[in-house]
């Protein structure tokens, strides 16, 4: 196993006195797919906010490339080369497909604000550089065809693939996928799956998704980390959670 990119040790959040997570800890490897799986209100969502900085635990550590800190900040986060894409679409979407991309390299650039009104010093080349850098993953994830589309106007399927765009465009260590295929048909899980899998083969990129399709979870994932109520149930490659007698339970409702 490669040495762990992201390890979450004693993780406790709630809201109000309300525990939404309780003493989660587990480690994920460099350069592997990750799902968090778990019935609905498990918190899955609730701690990938706490990985990129959104939420604050109460109590825990986030290490990030062997780095501890108590709490990430998003800003801090997303500098360390930690990306997000959302259950529910947060695009620009009076804006093109091309447009949204390049948001995902504003962290990129090295020229101020100064340079960039009048387009001097480091300025003069840095947009054709930062389009390119955009191109490249447009033509990665294959929207070329809707490159100067308005996103709002495009099917959710595309949409989506949009959000992915944007996220890589970034060109994270570690990402961070919430619910990445809701909403979408079997052919259109297909190709995101398809997606995911080569981002991670291609670029070496770690990440963590939240999915509720099983089958897709245990097709395209090193190790599933299975949530319930708020506590860690499970933890393992895909075929030793999937045997899981507490999982089975979760699952099928048997337990309660």
């Amino acid at each position: 196993m490669s040495r762990p990119l992201l390890e979450l040790e004693h993780i406790s959040l709630a809201f109000k006195g309300v525990k939404a997570i309780s003493d989660i800890g587990f480690a994920v490897a460099d350069g592997e797919i990750c799902a968090l799986i778990g019935p609905n209100g498990a918190g899955k969502s609730s701690l990938l906010n706490v990985i990129n900085g959104v939420y604050r635990p109460q109590e825990g550590l986030i290490r990030f490339e062997r780095v501890a800190r108590r709490h990430m900040r998003p800003h801090r986060a997303a500098e360390l080369g930690i990306a997000r894409t959302f259950q529910n679409i947060a695009l620009f979407k009076g804006m093109s497909v091309l447009d949204n991309v390049l948001t995902g390299r504003n962290l990129k650039r090295r020229s101020s604000w100064i340079e960039q009104a009048p387009r001097i010093g480091r300025a003069a080349g840095e947009d054709d550089r930062q389009r390119a850098a955009a191109e490249r993953v447009i033509e990665f994830l294959r929207l070329q065809p809707w490159r100067d589309a308005i996103v709002g106007r495009l099917p959710y399927g595309l949409q989506k693939r949009v959000e992915l765009a944007r996220a890589l465009a970034a060109e994270p260590r570690l990402l961070l996928l919430d619910e990445p295929m809701a909403g979408m048909n079997a052919e259109e899980k297909q190709a995101m799956s398809r997606f995911i899998v080569e981002t991670n083969r291609e670029f070496g990129t770690t990440v963590v998704l939240i999915e509720h399709d099983i089958g897709v979870v245990m097709g395209i994932s090193d190790h599933v980390v299975v949530l319930d109520y708020g506590r860690k149930i499970g933890d393992g490659a895909p075929d030793e959670v999937r045997r899981n007698p507490e999982v089975i339970a979760a699952y099928l409702g048997t337990r309660h």
